[in-house]
């Protein structure tokens, strides 16, 4: 084994049940080298990761760090060999300063002043931006995960573990965090990062190691590589993302939004005077940093959420009628004739019912159109065995809970049989959030389809490579206002970060004419 290699793991085997989700790995990572691992959901990256932090403990296979094979049986043992974790859900205390949580949990005598300058310290060396004395609840995502970073530094960790570190963060703020691991890299650390972006993969590791169904495939220098080998390699067969850019023959104006405004209960504004129009044919994106409105101003078109001003006007392709669905409830829009589907971003808690099975979720969208006392099941049934073939969603059978099934197969229940209501209008939200790029291509084609049959489809997306190359227009929402509306052939992800942390004050301050400026452009 090379002298400089950090961590070495060999044969590592780890099973929960009947369930292996790890079989003979082997695999290691030099000092001074990044490290990603790649593989679609249910591959055992994040199982992989969570025995070399102490989280769990191999059945079978053993762990070398510096060539002296080691027991990690605890996070505590972990951070004894210097290994740091820094999960994709923080575990931060929001009433608490960064300082205070840094330093949460250690031994040693807490000194806030002399915490606080190790802290300013270690951010001045790697190029973080923290203020030691600001409480987490003030914090920004990408501040949050810059304390993350700094207690497992602070603890003296040279091997780091990054799980999916830009889930959450703008282009921008992903720049900052990359060129932050560099320097840790240059510093001799060695850091293993777990993503699904392969753009990512590609600008920033040394090396790729891909795992598959649970078994090692292989590393490879990520300079000898590139998207189509790592995703065939993920796989195990070519996939492709086949989307067509067409301008359609006979757009209309399918919804037309003008200036709605939503409150939340505490009388905060949401969704500040928000204008657009999708149409026929086309894909029209929403970016924003988390917490926007975007989740809002969808359920507010669906009828989730109330609206205190401004107007939603769907125009029917079927009556030629115009019908404002303001403040109509889910089944009065049904009503109206209204085609709308809706993929909400809470897929078991609005989207299906956990512990009803495939054929009874289907039956949630067309039970009402019963003529008897009595249900009938054959439709559900025949339409749920056509999703999973035609989706191939992996389940024992139709009669399976939907709680018992992976987040990949949930989605596809959902998005098909929103699909399958025939809609002229789709709405999805985060639809492939946590899916693995099998899974996630699938759903693109499945929008992209629905976009050739003219449907208006509304998708709110956090890959900015994903809207640029899926979408017609992207609308961009900051702090529940429009900051701009760009055309999606000719996007970059600089200009859509920028609008993305756009104040809402610039948008008052002559904003306002860039949007409809890019509204009535693109």
């Amino acid at each position: 084994m090379a002298a400089n290699a950090a961590i070495e793991l060999k044969n590592i085997t780890k099973t929960f049940g009947h369930v292996c989700a790890n079989h003979n790995v082997s695999l290691k990572v030099n000092r001074g080298e990044i490290l990603s691992i790649l593989g679609e959901n249910g591959s055992g990256k994040t199982t992989l990761m969570n025995m070399i932090a102490g989280i769990y403990f191999p059945d079978s296979g053993s762990i070398f760090i510096d060539g002296k094979e080691v027991v990690i049986a605890s996070p505590k043992d972990a951070f004894q060999y210097k290994i740091g974790m820094i999960h994709q859900h923080f575990k931060l205390v929001d009433v608490f300063t960064a300082t205070e949580n840094i330093v949460l949990g250690l031994e040693e005598k807490y000194d806030v002043k002399n915490a606080s300058a190790k802290v300013k310290e270690i951010s001045e060396k790697y190029g973080f931006e923290i203020d030691p004395d600001k409480k987490i609840y003030e914090m920004s995502v990408s501040e949050k995960q810059t304390v993350e970073i700094i207690k497992v530094l602070y603890r003296g960790a040279d091997i780091l573990i990054l799980d999916e570190p830009t889930a959450v963060l703008t282009p921008q703020e992903t720049q900052k965090l990359f060129a932050v691991l560099r320097r840790m890299r240059d510093d001799g650390k060695a850091i293993i990062i777990i993503t699904h972006k392969l753009h990512e993969v590609l600008s920033l590791s040394d090396q790729v190691a891909v795992l598959r169904k649970g078994e090692y495939i292989g590393t490879v220098k990520t300079a000898e590589t590139n998207e189509t080998l790592l995703t065939e390699m993920m796989v195990g067969k070519k996939i492709s993302l086949n989307i067509t850019r067409d301008e359609p023959k006979h757009p209309e104006d399918r919804l037309v939004v003008e200036d709605i405004t939503c409150m939340n209960r505490d009388g905060a504004t949401i969704l500040d005077h928000v204008s657009f129009t999708a149409r026929s044919g086309e894909i029209l994106g929403i970016a924003g940093i988390a917490g926007s409105g975007q989740r809002e101003l969808l359920e507010a078109i669906a009828g989730l959420q109330h609206i205190d001003s401004g107007s939603i006007l769907y125009h029917n392709p079927k009556t030629k009628q115009t019908d404002n669905l303001r403040d109509k409830t889910p089944l009065q829009i049904r009503a109206l004739g209204v085609r709308l589907s809706f993929v909400p971003e809470d897929r078991l808690g609005m989207g299906l019912v956990g512990n009803m099975d495939i054929v009874d979720n289907m039956m949630l969208r067309s039970y009402r159109r019963g003529k008897t006392m009595f249900l009938q099941r054959k439709p559900p049934k025949d339409l749920a065995e056509t999703i999973i073939r035609q989706l191939e969603v992996v389940t024992p059978s139709v009669s399976t809970p939907v709680r018992r099934l992976s987040g990949g197969n949930v989605q596809k229940v959902l998005v098909g049989r929103e699909i399958a209501a025939v809609p002229t209008v789709l709405m999805a939200a985060y639809p492939v959030r946590g899916l693995d790029i099998n899974s996630s291509y699938t759903i693109y084609n499945l929008l992209n389809e629905q976009k050739k049959n003219g449907v208006a489809v509304i998708f709110v997306g956090e890959d900015l490579d994903v809207l640029i190359e899926l979408c017609d227009r992207i609308m961009v929402i900051g702090s529940g206002c429009v900051t701009g509306v760009v055309d999606g052939r000719t996007a970059t992800k600089e200009e859509i970060g920028l609008l993305m942390t756009k104040s809402v004050h610039e948008d008052m301050e002559g904003g306002a004419d860039h949007v409809k400026t890019g509204e009535k452009n693109a």
